[in-house]
């Protein structure tokens, strides 16, 4: 049987829930429903699911301003994991920045995820600092770059 394709499309208000339901899972200090309702609303958005057979699986949630993009979050449902679902994202906001003049890309991840950032380190992004206590629990960010 053949693996039902991946679709991806702009996030809408309607897909809160269900990214609420994979940002719970997948976060120790998940964002609140309110705040990706807010982020599907906003200006210099780039909100985006994956989906398969109708069932999102994934999202990012990102922003831009001039030439600059910041991927707020990123997650996919742990039964789709290592899939290729996080890197069509990847690519699709890539594809975004290229159409918008952006000039580079940033993220945090948590310095422990060394896994986070080798996909990231894979998508040619590059460590540019340490954020000492930028998570609610005390952990560091590693904040990573990729210019474009």
């Amino acid at each position: 049987m053949a693996e039902e394709p991946l679709e991806i499309s702009e996030a809408t208000l309607v897909d809160v829930e269900a990214v609420h339901r994979i940002e719970s899972a997948s976060f120790p200090a998940p964002w609140r429903r309110e705040f990706f309702a807010a982020e599907v609303l906003g200006q210099n958005r780039f909100n985006i699911v994956a989906r398969k057979g109708g069932v999102l699986v994934g999202y990012l949630f990102g922003m831009w301003i001039f030439d600059e993009m910041h991927v707020n979050k990123i997650a996919v449902e742990a039964a789709h994991r290592r899939h290729g679902i996080a890197h069509a994202l990847m690519q699709r906001c890539f594809d975004f920045a290229r159409d918008h003049e952006i000039f580079s890309i940033s993220l945090e991840v948590r310095q422990s995820n060394r896994a986070a950032q080798e996909f990231y380190r894979f998508l040619e992004f590059e460590t540019s600092y340490i954020r000492k206590r930028y998570y609610p629990d005390g952990e560091a960010a590693v904040v990573m770059v990729r210019a474009m």
